[in-house]
């Protein structure tokens, strides 16, 4: 009998099934989709991916004049992917799903190459063996759905357990980005590495060096966005594998922060992580925040730690990390940004003027809210009292942040007269001094709030004098 939460699959997959069967060859659902419809956590609306024996010329053949679109880029890998409508997956009306079908295999680096070998296998248990983990190393055979679980995944599962289907150097010599993906599944999943899975990754980390930055990065993403990743940064730590690819992480271990109470400052940013929402672009900045630190480490004559301007190295050092692991622009951009900014709630100590609520609002952009979000998590002490505080100073904010926004347009903060209307009002051509004149407007938006179209063209006339008498 097929348990109820494995029917959906049943579904999803006969049609594709029924022609792989016809044609004489076997079909397996395998990775991800097998692992978490066990667990009871399938995404029915995820890609599903296959495994076979039958080789890519003959999967491009079965599923050619059946699915909607075929694609061929991983064929030398033995892959052939398709997408197929909704009703062809028991969806009538629904979205297309993707899929992807790949020959039986086995695969290995060579030791200094980023690119595998690929040998096909015929057995489906072949295939498994050179999986990542047990958990990863079931296959469910379709239509029927019987599961092939060679190297227990299944106990693994049930007892917590990270292991690998082979020994685990062969299993990272294969492909050392798993010893990355480990972290993400023991954060994910809340499983403990065994013994010699921990000595492996720990001996074999430099191996990571053979993996292109792009797929570092992508996986590093997917384990800030788990929802509690602070166990797999630890792992990456621990390990030694964080000094391969993000080497500022392990470099805060040094640092004693005696502001947030913690015994160092890494143990107070992998906190602050787990208390963001996982929300990439705000954990990637909770994780980057107090990098800065080592490097502006001071002591007074008291012995008191200090950081100053913390913030602003940081984000350089933010910068530099992300273009090293290849993030877009828009992504340094963003980050390094909300490190730069994660102090500034705390300079404003004496009071929110309406001045100081704009200059925060104008310098937050689109990421205030991500910015407020870091400022509270930021706060990690263990002193109650000052915790209440500053969480009332922050809620103070943004009461403040609300009521000015319904007064003035705080989203788009800008001058009261453009750059056509200075050079009217002056009677000068296009060039810095336009500039200057709308910095000098801004300023006094900021300052003042909306002054009208006539009190800016006075002020600006008043401007203009006195740099013309100064010249």
């Amino acid at each position: 009998m097929i348990p109820d939460r494995l029917r959906p699959l049943v579904t999803q997959t006969s049609a594709l099934a029924e022609r792989f069967s016809a044609a004489g060859a076997r079909l397996y659902l395998v990775g991800g989709v097998v692992r978490d419809a066990v667990l009871g956590r399938d995404d029915p609306t995820g890609d599903l991916d296959f495994t076979t024996d039958a080789v890519p010329d003959r999967i491009e053949e079965i599923v050619s004049g059946w699915a909607d679109a075929v694609w061929t880029t991983g064929k030398r890998f033995g892959t052939i992917g398709i997408q197929v409508s909704g009703d062809k997956v028991g969806d009538p009306g629904g979205q297309p799903r993707v899929m992807e079908i790949t020959t039986h295999r086995a695969e290995a680096y060579h030791a200094d190459s980023r690119k595998p070998d690929v040998v096909f296998a015929d057995a489906v248990e072949a295939d498994l063996s050179r999986r990542d983990f047990t958990v990863n190393a079931m296959a469910l055979s379709v239509p029927d759905l019987a599961l092939i679980d060679p190297f227990d995944g299944l106990g693994d599962l049930a007892a917590g357990r990270l292991r690998t289907p082979l020994s685990p150097e062969e299993s990272f010599s294969d492909d050392p980005l798993r010893m990355l993906r480990a972290a993400r599944f023991i954060a994910g999943y809340g499983l403990e590495p065994d013994a010699e899975l921990v000595a492996a990754v720990t001996a074999l980390a430099d191996r990571l060096e053979i993996v292109s930055e792009e797929r570092i990065q992508a996986e590093l993403d997917k384990l800030l966005v788990v929802e509690a990743p602070g166990a797999g940064l630890w792992f990456l730590v621990r390990t030694g594998l964080a000094e391969e690819f993000l080497p500022e992480l392990p470099a805060l271990a040094l640092e004693q922060d005696p502001i947030h109470r913690h015994k160092d400052v890494l143990a107070h940013t992998i906190a602050v992580v787990e208390k963001t929402s996982p929300d990439r672009i705000l954990r990637l900045a909770a994780l980057f925040h107090d990098v800065g630190k080592p490097k502006t480490r001071s002591f007074g004559p008291n012995g008191a730690v200090s950081f100053h301007h913390h913030e602003m190295v940081g984000a350089r050092m933010t910068r530099d990390r992300m273009r090293a692991l290849k993030y877009s622009k828009e992504d340094v951009d963003r980050v390094s940004r909300l490190v730069e900014l994660h102090l500034r709630f705390h300079t404003y100590k004496l009071g929110w003027t309406d001045s100081a609520v704009r200059r925060y609002v104008r310098d937050a952009g689109d990421l205030l809210d991500r910015l407020n979000e870091l400022t509270r998590s930021d706060c990690t002490t263990r002193n109650a009292a000052r915790a209440r505080a500053l969480s009332k100073r922050m809620d103070a904010l943004e009461v403040r942040i609300a009521e000015l926004k319904e007064q003035e347009e705080l989203d788009a903060i800008r001058p009261d007269l453009d750059g056509k209307a200075v050079m009217a009002r002056l009677g000068i051509p296009p060039g810095p001094t336009v500039g200057k004149a709308l910095a000098y407007l801004l300023e006094l938006r900021l300052e003042e709030g909306p002054l009208g179209t006539e009190e800016a063209e006075h002020r600006l006339d008043q401007w203009w004098k006195a740099r013309r008498a100064e010249a």
